[in-house]
């Protein structure tokens, strides 16, 4: 991996020039990767964007914050643009839509953004192969698409800023090597993949300001019990699904008529095929007492066992 950082180095520096280059920087590994990579190639003539779209996990936007400005020597501007995008999403129920309605968003925000600096001629992005993949035909071959990601499909045809693309023909384990290569953090490195439209693909159906504080209570308190249990580095995802359905419970002596939420957790290598994580039972039984008990407006949790293929990873 260090031969490939150095002739991706090569070409980015050969690609770009003295131009000025934009980075939608997330916090995930793919991104900081390419931001780490790029940064070596052009230095101070990358700047980082980090959008707050409101559909980020609990307390995230302040602890990447804190984190990308610690860990990576770059210029980043913060922008938060929640109001503007649940505004866009609300009563949005198909997925598809969803990642359309998120791209063409970001981009029209981080447009916005990157004209405010000057001579700002490239967009930088951690696209991966399976991205790709699952969103276009990437060799104008019968491949169809099985969902548009934000950062493929919902990019405008008409673009102001050229791409860089890095990683474009890289999978996870891939960049995580590369990114081990180019001495990133382990913090960074092992960091779980989060899809680009955040939550909006996790709360299935019409997205709310309480339904996403619902599940980032319930997200948090899972990804806590994960990482207490030693599973975190071993599972390629853990996150959890609000569903658009609620179910009657008990709580106390009372009826309750609340909402249910999934468990999804997986093992992979690429992220192509993934199997279902065989948790212990022990395990699901304490995760779904915590939630119950402690994040009021849930009274089920179901645990998904379903593999890739037939299923996808991520529920939307």
């Amino acid at each position: 991996m260090k031969s490939f950082a150095r002739g991706s180095i090569a070409r980015i520096r050969e690609q770009v020039g003295e131009k000025r280059v934009i980075l939608g920087l997330s916090g995930g590994v793919d991104s900081s990767v390419a931001a780490v990579l790029i940064h070596k190639a052009i230095g101070r003539n990358l700047t980082g964007i980090f959008v707050d779209n409101g559909l980020l996990r609990k307390d995230e936007a302040a602890k990447l914050k804190v984190t990308l400005t610690r860990q990576l020597d770059l210029n980043i501007r913060f922008v938060s643009a929640r109001t503007r995008f649940l505004k866009a999403l609300k009563g949005v129920i198909d997925p598809e839509k969803k990642r359309k309605i998120i791209g063409r968003i970001f981009m029209e925000v981080f447009e916005s953004e990157a004209g405010k600096i000057k001579d700002a001629r490239f967009l930088a992005q951690g696209t991966l192969y399976p991205d790709v993949i699952e969103s276009v035909s990437a060799f104008g071959g019968p491949t169809s698409v099985i969902k548009s990601h934000h950062n493929v499909g919902g990019l405008p045809s008409r673009m102001k800023l050229k791409l860089v693309e890095p990683l474009r023909y890289l999978f996870k384990d891939e960049v995580r090597k590369l990114g081990k290569a180019l001495g990133l953090p382990d913090e960074l490195v092992w960091r779980q993949p989060f899809p680009g439209p955040g939550l909006a693909i996790r709360v299935i159906g019409d997205i709310t300001a309480k339904r996403l504080n619902v599940l980032r209570e319930v997200d948090d308190l899972l990804i806590e019990e994960i990482k207490k249990a030693g599973y975190y580095k071993k599972l390629w995802q853990s996150f959890a699904v609000l569903l658009p359905i609620k179910s009657v419970g008990v709580m106390g002596d009372a009826r309750t008529y609340d909402d249910i939420v999934a468990i999804r957790a997986v093992t992979s290598r690429d992220a192509m095929t993934a199997d279902w994580a065989k948790l212990p039972h022990n395990f699901l039984a304490r995760v779904s007492n915590r939630i119950i008990n402690e994040v009021k407006g849930v009274n089920r949790v179901v645990y998904d066992i379903s593999s890739k293929p037939p299923s996808t990873i991520e529920w939307e």
